[in-house]
């Protein structure tokens, strides 16, 4: 029989009772079921087993009763500091929110195991540190920088923005300039490519045409200086940069009254010949024709050396902002040992250039420095990059510069010169830096240049094929680069090998 039948027969009620006696038995009745509860809990302990003496105290299932339960709620802890890298051991099994999901899909995030995407103009609206739309890529050959880079431009196209690769060392860029629709114009001995980089740029809507000579005319005298210092090696005097000056404005009437553009030939012969510079400049003491004898023989390279016919010839292209990329191959200037003629070939074309990237209706673009470590060591060449760097945001174009190791840009000169200065410019003004793996002979001068922590640079010392360490604005992720078999295919630099 049950507790409830066996204690509620002699408390039974009628219905027809009044409900105080009713409501009276029902609590008597459960008294009694209370007493029976308490006195069986009381059998089943004085019957059990006594507790093993070695195991400690033994609490019912139910857990402690009393105050010490912690189950009402009551339970109160002292406040407690610590520092992110301890809350970071603490709690290990939280990670980087990461950067949004807006712009270019790159690959996988390892950490997060989420999808990792990447785009410069709109992080600079909206995250804080990040100054500048500018990255550095640097990796190991084999690693897959330069498929990271093609990919990027690829992605770019499609999200709106326009590609220019001001110089192709290698002639890989071609055949993803031909699969986007995009230009590309191929320099080099035998080829019948021409540009002449003292073609005038369109004159924007909103520039008054009086002031746009004279924006033109510096354009032209910067690439004549930046020529003329890179085959000399070295800073062009005050009398020089006269000469410059009075061959550039002779060479300029002359091709006026011809009705054509003037040519790099037009100036070096305007230097060549004394009697034409000391005529323009207004003395017959010959003097400015004796201070620019240095300068016609390092134009004459362009004219009549190696580089003859690429540059000193109407411009067999015109620049078409409209299309989606546009690439320069000077693959076949790619000699060993000297690459003065691929800097040379490249300040020329980087200058042709320039009429897009100054159009401030040209919408946002990315500019891509393949194979830059083969510059490092040209100032000139620096301080025009150093100029695009800075300007980026004005521009509004996002520079990429691909090199192999963060030695190279120690390349640039020794400790305290003025190479050293730029090339450590340039990697102070990219807030994103993506760091493919490198040798361990690396490592030191990397985590220096780049302030890695000591968890990121054994990250970097680990990193596989296609995997890289990427810093933005102070934080860091390790992202795998996710290819679509078709890229994979378009972005094959080791066809060869196969």
């Amino acid at each position: 029989m049950s507790l409830r039948r066996a204690s509620a027969s002699p408390l039974f009620t009628p219905a027809a009772a009044p409900r105080a006696e009713r409501k009276a038995a029902r609590a008597q009745l459960d008294r009694a079921q209370g007493r029976a509860r308490r006195a069986a809990v009381r059998e089943k302990r004085r019957t059990s087993p006594a507790p093993d003496p070695d195991l400690g105290p033994t609490y019912p299932t139910s857990g402690r009763s009393g105050p010490a339960s912690a189950r009402g709620g009551k339970l109160r802890l002292p406040a407690h500091r610590m520092t992110t890298a301890t809350a970071g051991g603490a709690y290990p099994f939280l990670a980087e929110g990461g950067l949004g999901s807006e712009g270019l899909y790159i690959g996988r995030d390892l950490h997060a195991e989420g999808a990792f995407c990447y785009d410069p103009f709109s992080l600079y609206q909206r995250l804080e540190g990040f100054t500048n739309p500018n990255i550095l890529l640097a990796g190991v050959i084999g690693m897959g920088k330069s498929a990271l880079a093609k990919s990027l431009a690829v992605r770019a196209v499609a999200c709106g923005y326009r590609i220019y690769v001001p110089c192709d060392p290698k002639g890989e860029w071609s055949a993803v300039a031909h699969a986007l629709g995009g230009t590309t114009i191929a320099l080099g001995p035998g080829l019948p490519g021409r540009l002449n980089p003292l073609d005038a740029p369109a004159r924007p809507s909103s520039v008054d045409a009086r002031n746009w000579v004279a924006e033109v005319r510096k354009r032209r005298l910067l690439l004549l200086n930046s020529l003329a210092k890179t085959v000399l090696r070295r800073e062009l005097l005050p009398m020089e940069h006269t000469a410059l000056d009075v061959a550039l404005d002779h060479a300029v009437n002359n091709a006026q009254t011809a009705g054509r553009t003037p040519l790099l030939g037009d100036v070096a012969h305007v230097l060549g010949h004394p009697d034409l510079l000391d005529e323009a400049f207004g003395e017959h003491n010959g003097r400015l024709g004796l201070a620019a004898e240095d300068l016609a023989h390092a134009l004459r390279r362009l004219v009549s050396g190696d580089l003859a016919g690429m540059f000193d010839a109407e411009s067999t292209a015109s620049f078409d902002a409209r299309a989606p990329m546009l690439s320069i191959d000077l693959s076949r200037l790619g000699g060993a040992g000297d690459d003065t003629a691929l800097v040379l070939a490249m300040t020329c074309a980087s200058a042709w250039m320039e009429s897009a990237l100054a159009d401030p209706g040209g919408g946002r673009r990315w500019v891509v420095y393949d194979e830059a470590w083969r510059v490092m060591r040209h100032v000139p060449l620096l301080e025009r990059m150093q100029s695009q760097w800075k300007l980026s945001r004005g521009l509004g174009i996002s520079n990429l510069m691909v090199i192999h190791r963060l030695s190279d840009l120690l390349s640039a000169g020794d400790a305290g010169s003025k190479g050293r200065a730029l090339a450590e410019g340039l990697l102070a003004d990219c807030s994103t830096r993506i760091i493919y793996r490198q040798e361990a002979d690396q490592l030191a001068s990397s985590a220096s240049l780049l302030g890695l922590t000591s968890v990121e640079t054994q990250a970097v010392s680990a990193l596989v094929k296609g995997r890289g360490l990427w810093r933005v604005a102070g934080r860091s992720f390790v992202v795998q680069h996710l290819l679509h078999p078709h890229e994979l295919t378009l972005f094959d630099t080791d066809a060869r090998m196969h």
